[in-house]
This record gives C-alpha cells, structure tokens and sequence, in this order.
C-alpha cells in the first residue's frame, strides 16, 4: 500500500475511484436482497422478530461507521487517500467471508460490525474526488459517484437476488443459497483492493496534509468542526435526514415486500435493479446538466420534493405496481445529495475536505444507528398479527417526515461557491 505520487490527469483518477466506488457498492448491494432473510432463517422465520434484528443489525453498522468515519477521514488528511481506501476494500473482503461462514446470529452481527468499520471509507473517496474536481465542477462530480452508486445497485442486488433466491428459466436451473451472495461480495471487494493496489493513484500530495489530530477526528469533534460553521451544519444535518429516511429500503424493503406484495429475493432485487438505473441515469447524467441550468440550490429543492412525494406513495400504494410506480419519481430524489455536498465542500478548505468528509459521514451515520431501530420497530409493529394489512407501510411515511422537515431547512441554505473564512462568519 505504499505511496503513488500524483502523476495522473485528473480524469484518469476521477475513473478510478468512480470504479472503486462502483465495485464497493456492487460489493455491499450483493447481500440486500438476502441479508434479512438469512436473519430470519436464523429466527426460526417469524418476520415481526425479523424485521426488529434487521433493525439492530443496521443500528450496529451504523454505530460503526459513526465512530470510524472521522477517524478514517482524518486519517486521509494526514496519510494520503489512497492507504485507507485500500484498507478499507481488503479488510471488508476479509469481513464477507467471514459473514458468509458465520453459524449462528451473534457471529452474523459481529460480522455487520466489523463490516461498519471498514466501510467507513466513502467519506474518503468523495474527499478524492474533491482533491481531483474544481468547486464548481464539484456536484456533478458527486453525481457521478451517486451514479456509480446506482450502477452498483443495478448490478449488486439483481445478482443478490438470483444467487440468494435461484433462477429458474428455460435451460436455466439454479437453486440459490443465502450464503451464496457473501462470498461474492467477498470476491469482488477483493479484486477492488488489487485494482487499487495496481492502479489507483494519491490525490493528496503531501505539502497538502495535516497532521492527524484526535480532537477532530472522533464524533464528537466531528460534530464540533461541523458546527464551526452555521451553513454547513444545516447541510450536514439536511444530508443526516435524507440518509435517515433512505436507510428505509435496507432495513424493511425485503421483508415488507415480501408481506406485502409476496416478493421473493428474485423480485426485490429486480425491483431495486430499476432504482440503480433511474439513479444512475438522474445522478450520472441530469445532476450536472440541472444544475448548470437552475442552480445547486433549486436543484436540491427538486430532489427533496422529489423524495417527499416518492416515499408517500411508497407507504401508501395498494399494490406492488403503483409502488414501482413511484419510483421514477423518487429517482429524482438523487438531485439533492450531490448539491449539499458541493455547498458544503465549497465552504471548507481544500486541506479539510477530508476532515469535513468524514465528519459528514459521522454525523450522518447517527441515522445509520437510529433510523434502523425505529423503521425496523415499526415494521415489527405493523406486521404483526391482528394488525391491518393497510398500515404495513408506515415506515414509509415515517421516511416523508424526514424528507419534510429536511425541505424545511432547506429554506435557510444560501447559494456560494466562496469559502469561509476559518469558519467565522456566513459567506
């Protein structure tokens, strides 16, 4: 994992880390499909206990990732990108095998933990792209990496789900296993640590670095370099409450579908193959596009709606039809994130976009441990017997409380490429 020096044109390191990212997400989107019912196979098959793990499950990923986000992110700043990248891809193929041969629950959750703490290095590939992006190139830069996220999520769960599930059509005759997934996750974020080690160039050149500090570089020094400035902690929190309310899909999707609408793991990751394409074409190639045209702010403003009116429709649709309905709708959803980023980055020094990354994701992540625990509380709720089918949705609309009151704060967000002076004031 030794230093490559920054020789790369800019667009040649944008391509690898856009593929890191790609490989990472297929990697992660591999086990959704699969990952609460192996949980409930576990729990002997009742979905109201499965859908509370499913919860605790995500709460501890989450924790993970909130305290080893600014550790990683600060860590970037002072060691260069590219060694935390690398070691977060091979200690998270290290941690698919492990989940894909753990016997019972407990070894499964320790395995989810362990997986929260490796995967805390996206904070630090957006930290690469911003060492490589001009600030006002910067939100269609980021929707592009939200693009390879989509893509990733094509590929990831549809493979999921035909390797948990099985496929049988015409000639083709396979019985899927739940384990199957894990370990090509394992592969895949393995071959992304060797593409690294052999291609992936430093971004960070050394006169840029800082020397690593611990009083920034824990959550609750994160959160304090975040509050420096007033700007940047709205966005932050804004970025909280539209991952607060995304963590919907992981935590109850499967299991909601399947109670619901009577999908299999095929079906769900069919369904979610269709998100990563509309994502990957809103991100990829509508962002920089709106954005130019109308601004990053209004363009934020189209994404929450955007998402407000998806998860309404997703909580209340009949059917599985009208719930794929939406989605073209909440696709659009995928304009807000890249332009809070880039208002927030564009805010920050180039020496602490890393720092200012991997607090992000710190205090982003506090949706990744509570968000989990109350949608799978609600499912659990909701599912049980004697209550009516019709409210089995309600994490869903838990999801469009957030997206409300993000649209909210979004009201008090100002449009500035300039960079704040030490934090003192508003731009």
């Amino acid at each position: 994992m030794s230093e490559t020096p920054v020789a790369a044109p800019r667009k040649a390191a944008a391509v690898f880390i856009l593929v890191t990212v790609f490989l990472d997400m297929l990697s992660i989107g591999v086990i959704i499909p699969v990952l609460p019912n192996l949980i409930k196979a576990f729990l002997g098959g009742s979905v109201s206990e499965a859908g509370l793990w499913t919860g605790i499950f995500g709460a501890a990923w989450g924790l993970a990732q909130f305290i080893f986000s600014p550790i990683q992110g600060g860590l970037s700043d002072a060691i260069g990108r590219r060694p935390v990248i690398l070691a977060s891809n091979f200690g998270t193929g290290v941690d698919f095998l492990f989940m894909a041969l753990a016997p019972g629950l407990w070894w499964l959750l320790a395995g989810r933990i362990i997986s929260g703490i490796t995967s805390a290095s996206i904070s630090t590939a957006y930290a690469y792209m911003s060492d490589v992006t001009a600030p006002e190139k910067r939100a269609s830069v980021y929707g592009l990496m939200g693009a390879a996220f989509g893509v990733g999520f094509v590929v990831g769960p549809s493979l999921g789900g035909v390797l948990g599930g099985g496929l049988h059509w015409g000639p083709i005759q396979f019985d899927g296993n739940n384990h199957y997934p894990f370990f090509f996750a394992a592969a895949l974020s393995l071959c992304n640590f060797l593409y690294g080690l052999f291609v992936l160039p430093e971004s960070l050149p050394k006169e840029k670095r800082k020397p690593f500090s611990f009083r920034t570089s824990n959550p609750i020094g994160a959160i304090k370099f975040l509050a420096r400035s007033a700007q940047v902690m709205r966005l932050s929190f804004m970025y909280f409450l539209l991952m607060f309310g995304q963590s919907v899909f992981p935590t109850t999707m499967v299991l909601y579908a399947g109670y619901r609408f009577g999908w299999g793991p095929t079906q769900v990751g069919l369904m979610l193959a269709v998100v990563g394409i509309l994502s990957a074409i809103v991100q990829g190639g509508l962002t920089g596009m709106i954005t130019k045209w109308i601004g990053e702010r209004k363009a934020m403003y189209i994404g929450i709606v955007a998402s407000l009116i998806a998860y309404i429709g997703y909580g209340l649709a009949p059917n599985g039809m009208v719930f794929v309905a939406f989605i073209s709708v909440g696709c659009l959803g995928g304009l807000a994130m890249p332009n809070i980023q880039s208002l927030m980055s564009s805010k920050v020094d180039p020496k602490e976009q890393g720092t200012l990354q991997g607090s992000n994701m710190s205090l982003t992540t506090l949706g990744n441990i509570v968000a989990p625990l109350i949608f799978g509380f609600v499912l659990s709720t909701v599912t049980r017997p004697g209550v009516a089918m019709l409210y089995s949705g309600a994490a869903f609309l838990v999801a469009a409380l957030c997206m409300l009151l993000c649209l909210v704060l979004a009201t008090g967000v100002t449009q500035s490429l300039k960079i704040e002076k030490a934090y003192g004031g508003e731009p």
